[in-house]
């Protein structure tokens, strides 16, 4: 099996999590999102992303640069940027759903953070290859993936939105994620010819893991509001020390 296929066929589990994780929300039927095992899964996932983040992305990235002849901290200043912007948009988001309830303003919004997200790990995904590192990033995103559908589901439905205009957002936010593999995909390559592509990509990507795995929630964020649970703690770092022992060989 080609590394194409594998990429595909981990790309299309990714969206029908997604898909199966949102449009039963969107039809009108109720999902339980607090079981053990999700909460659990979602704490690995921020260690993972955490550790994805810093230890794979960024450090690949910095590498590429350096290798490339660039002095001037590119990675680290993009990264710092995106963690800002996505920090932005969701107080973006709170502040608005403070003013206006459960408003249109709030579910565009969330529809904008989240696609985002789902872009930049599509695009991560899409630059780290075939190997261990790749395996475990997928497995992140989709212990993510189905949370952020099931919120963003959530708000669209409670959203004076047309139903017609629901699906479609929600479509829009799912679509980003493919569209985030085959960027990352061109990206690599072009790294003969364009050699800084590809490590942009993976800074960028790097700066909304560390959102993902640190201020992801604000307040409901695991590692905020369930860092004193010892075993959600545990899973999280269980999940960064994943990825340190996946660096060894990556």
């Amino acid at each position: 099996m080609t590394p194409e296929i594998i990429l595909l066929g981990m790309t299309g589990v990714i969206v029908a999590v997604a898909f199966a994780s949102g449009v039963p929300v969107l039809a009108g039927r109720s999902f339980n999102a607090d079981g053990t095992l999700a909460v659990r899964g979602e704490a690995i996932a921020a260690g993972i992303f955490l550790g994805a983040g810093l230890i794979h992305m960024l450090a690949d990235s910095a590498g590429d640069f350096a290798s490339a002849g660039v002095d001037y901290p590119w990675p680290f200043l993009l990264c710092g940027t995106v963690v800002l912007a996505l920090l932005l948009l969701e107080h973006l988001g709170t502040a608005a759903k403070g003013a206006e309830g459960e408003g249109v303003v709030l579910a565009l919004l969330a529809t904008a953070m989240l696609s985002i997200h789902s872009f930049l790990a599509g695009a991560a995904l899409g630059t780290t290859g075939m190997g261990a590192a790749a395996v475990v990033i997928f497995i992140a995103i989709v212990a993510h993936k189905w949370a952020a559908s099931f919120a963003l589901a959530v708000s669209l439905a409670r959203s004076p939105l047309a139903r017609s205009a629901r699906f479609v957002a929600f479509l829009v936010f799912v679509l980003f994620l493919p569209l985030g593999v085959v960027s990352g995909v061109i990206a690599t390559e072009w790294a003969a010819e364009y050699p800084l592509v590809a490590p942009t990509f993976k800074a960028l990507a790097a700066g909304t893991f560390l959102y993902l795995g640190t201020l992801h929630g604000l307040a409901n964020g695991t590692l905020v509001a369930r860092c004193c649970d010892l075993r959600e703690f545990s899973a999280v770092v269980f999940g960064f020390a994943l990825m340190a022992v996946v660096a060894i060989w990556t």
